[in-house]
């Protein structure tokens, strides 16, 4: 029973303390520790056992090339929106229309983090040196983008959300923080050959992986949950 008690608590605590950490310390993180997690996470359920995922694990030189080269496309994209359109996400990962009450916590959201680190409405340069802090992995040493064969369906997503949700709590439960990052999802025509994915591939979304900066303000924002009964509905 005792013994029952603690894992529980382990799990709670990794569960709980999971958050988009955006501000990493350099300590590396090594391959053996790398394998275990994505070996546990592999124990995740997938439809009739599939395993759709595909894991690229950047680090050193490749981590900092992918992040030269998307920096400078996000650069090129402030400076000319028509790019825009060289720059498509191969699946809607957000709706075309927003509508309450989804739109209210996007917000929430969004104000919340800028406020906390002094970011105003109008603060377009501000905006878009933290926007692209994504595409530096927020200085994370690991940098994971994931993939997906186009042949698989929209189930295969509900399968990688589970995939990926198990790396990041075995993460926490290992002492390292993550961010799930969907921002890479327009720069997959510069990803894609990068990491050397198949024609056959499309990207689903990058993460940072590493040790939170636990002096950094940014990993002091804590998004808001809803209460379980504003969610849930009891039938007898």
């Amino acid at each position: 029973m005792t013994s029952s008690l603690i894992n529980s608590a382990s799990v709670d605590a990794a569960i709980t303390s999971r958050m988009s950490t955006r501000a990493f310390l350099s300590t590396p993180v090594e391959r053996a520790a790398l394998e275990h997690l994505l070996a546990l996470a592999s124990r995740a359920p997938s439809g009739t056992n599939t395993q759709p995922w595909k894991v690229y694990v950047l680090q050193g030189a490749s981590r900092d090339s992918l992040v030269d080269k998307v920096c400078t496309a996000h650069d090129a994209l402030r400076a000319d929106p028509s790019l825009a359109s060289e720059y498509r996400e191969a699946y809607d990962y957000y709706p075309e229309q927003w509508v309450s009450p989804y739109i209210d916590r996007r917000r929430e959201n969004g104000w919340g983090l800028y406020g906390l680190l002094g970011i105003g409405k109008g603060d377009k340069d501000k905006m878009h040196a933290q926007h692209q802090r994504n595409f530096r992995f927020f200085d994370a040493p690991v940098g994971l983008m994931f993939t997906l064969d186009t042949i698989m369906g929209r189930g295969s997503l509900v399968d990688y959300g589970m995939f990926m949700q198990t790396l990041m709590v075995a993460a926490r439960g290992h002492g390292l923080h993550t961010c799930p990052q969907a921002a890479w999802n327009g720069f997959a025509k510069i990803i894609l050959p990068h990491i050397g994915a198949g024609e056959n591939e499309m990207l689903v979304c990058g993460m940072s992986l590493g040790y939170a900066d636990p002096d950094d303000k940014v990993n002091d924002f804590h998004t808001p949950r809803e209460a379980v009964a504003s969610f849930t509905h009891w039938l007898d």
